[in-house]
């Protein structure tokens, strides 16, 4: 029991420390047995408690009657605070290597860069474009279920493409995570699965999962085909992009 739970606090330091901005230092200790790997089954619930946090703040502000659109770019907002804007600053760099380079090496080269070029800021643009305009148009019961949700799911399509692609790169950390361990993929995938069915209904729920399914094997095979494999841009990509779609498709779904 004592290393199952210095493994579940080493994995929750792991996860959240990769995924977001939190102060999770006070839970680290010397000695507990961390693995990058073994933690990807806390994203989906990073991805919930982000989507949980913007979904509180939208609904706290349409209590005060801010308008739905100005009330959805502050928990957008709320969220990019959460999250430091990683899966974004992924998006734009994917977005300029994919749309820049000639080369795989190029590519690849471009998308190291800090720098962001015009197909990046059009990315970036677009996405957040998308995600606000969505979120503003729910409700303030359904938002409560969908923003988390769709933050899980969107994090299950990046360990999936974690998990079916190979390294683009030699170095860097999505190298090292090539070989995520069984039950840690388990863990991530099966409670979102279960839970978007439970929440919204065999139809909604069922769309919801082809969505991801859909979205991340999409940008699996582009990123493939551009440079190989993946890469920790590829995956922030993932999940922005999963959290744009899933938002704009879930309330279609129900209707």
């Amino acid at each position: 029991m004592t290393r199952l739970l210095a493994c579940l606090r080493a994995d929750v330091v792991c996860g959240a420390g990769l995924l977001t901005r939190l102060p999770v230092g006070w839970l680290a200790r010397d000695g507990l047995p961390y693995s990058m790997t073994r933690s990807v089954w806390t994203w989906p619930a990073i991805g919930a408690l982000c989507g949980l946090s913007g979904a509180g703040a939208f609904i706290a502000l349409s209590h005060l009657r801010i308008a739905p659109l100005p009330a959805a770019a502050l928990a957008v907002a709320v969220q990019l605070l959460l999250t430091g804007g990683l899966h974004e600053d992924g998006l734009a760099d994917m977005a300029d290597g994919f749309g820049g380079g000639k080369t795989r090496a190029r590519k690849l080269e471009i998308m190291r860069d800090s720098r962001i070029g015009s197909y990046g800021m059009m990315a970036l643009a677009l996405a957040l474009l998308a995600r606000v305009g969505a979120i503003s148009t729910l409700p303030a019961g359904l938002a409560v279920v969908i923003m988390p949700l769709s933050g899980a799911l969107a994090r299950v399509a990046m360990a999936g493409v974690l998990a079916v692609l190979p390294p683009a790169r030699t170095d860097g950390l999505a190298s090292t995570m090539a070989r995520i361990p069984l039950c840690a993929r388990i863990a991530c995938m099966l409670p979102p699965l279960v839970l978007a069915p439970w929440l919204l209904g065999a139809w909604a729920g069922g769309w919801a999962i082809l969505v991801t399914v859909l979205l991340g094997g999409g940008v699996a095979a582009l990123a493939y085909r551009q440079v190989g494999g993946q890469t920790g841009d590829v995956l922030g990509a993932v999940a922005c992009l999963g959290e744009c779609v899933l938002l704009a498709t879930m309330p279609a779904a129900l209707g």
